[in-house]
């Protein structure tokens, strides 16, 4: 384990006009590992993903890439950016490109990679998601949305970036589809690739995560392994969130049966 984690919040803070999000919320992950944020909607959750990538700068604090605060002046965004993949919830594909030349896209414009071995990069990643050759020149209209959420995965796989952040990448699916996902989701995991998800799939979380955290009111309340925090949380809030989770999903804390 290297001296510093991968990735490093201190003290995040972000407002739009008078509404303010992100009060404070700190968080650090290693290489290999991954962790899912939980918690209410409005408890911050996607705004703090969107300040790790600098989509939405902070308004003050501080965040590392390993050695390097990317929050600092004169940070080139555009190499952050490249460092750190982002899975939307809404995929977040070019319409008029089809499966392959949406991940090969950043590969050449970004990467600088030639055409050629951009297309085998490209292929491999998709291939890693489930994604068959047959549906390569396809346009994501005709792609399902479990599929259309493999290609946007298979694109920041592609990319090799240090981390990939997930924002409830399940979240606009057809319930038949959530599975797909999690499956790559899984792998990825397996694999060690360093991922940091907001999602309500809290059955995925008790099998994969290292940690989960609970944020809520724009601060990140509190912090543990699955099997403690789901099973012995230690915050009111946490256990209150977690009893409704319960009541919509059945089963343990959430977990969908």
């Amino acid at each position: 384990m290297t001296a510093f984690p991968l990735l490093r919040v201190e003290d995040v803070h972000k407002s739009f006009g008078k509404l303010e999000v992100l009060k404070g919320a700190s968080l650090t992950i290693d290489r290999g590992q991954t962790k899912v944020i939980i918690g209410p909607s409005g408890a911050g959750k996607s705004t703090l993903l969107r300040c790790i990538n600098m989509l939405v700068p902070p308004d003050s604090g501080r965040i590392f890439l390993e050695d390097q605060e990317i929050t600092a002046k004169g940070v080139r965004l555009s190499l952050v950016r490249s460092e750190i993949g982002f899975v939307f919830q809404h995929f977040n594909l070019f319409m008029h490109l089809t499966a392959l030349q949406n991940v090969r896209l950043a590969l050449v414009k970004v990467k600088k990679l030639k055409p050629d071995e951009a297309t085998d990069v490209a292929a491999r990643a998709l291939h890693d998601v489930g994604i068959e050759d047959a549906l390569f020149e396809h346009f994501p209209a005709q792609l399902s949305g479990g599929q259309q959420q493999r290609v946007a995965i298979a694109r920041s796989v592609a990319m090799n970036t240090k981390i990939i952040l997930l924002d409830e990448p399940t979240s606009a699916l057809d319930p038949e589809l959530i599975g797909e996902v999690l499956r790559v989701m899984e792998q990825l995991a397996t694999s060690h690739t360093t991922m940091l998800a907001v999602t309500h799939e809290i059955g995925f979380a008790r099998k994969v995560a290292d940690e989960i955290i609970f944020m809520d009111d724009g601060r990140v309340l509190e912090a543990g392994p699955p099997e403690e925090l789901l099973s012995r949380p230690k915050e009111e809030r946490t256990k209150r969130f977690l009893s409704k989770m319960e009541v919509l999903y059945g089963g343990a804390k959430g977990e969908r049966r």
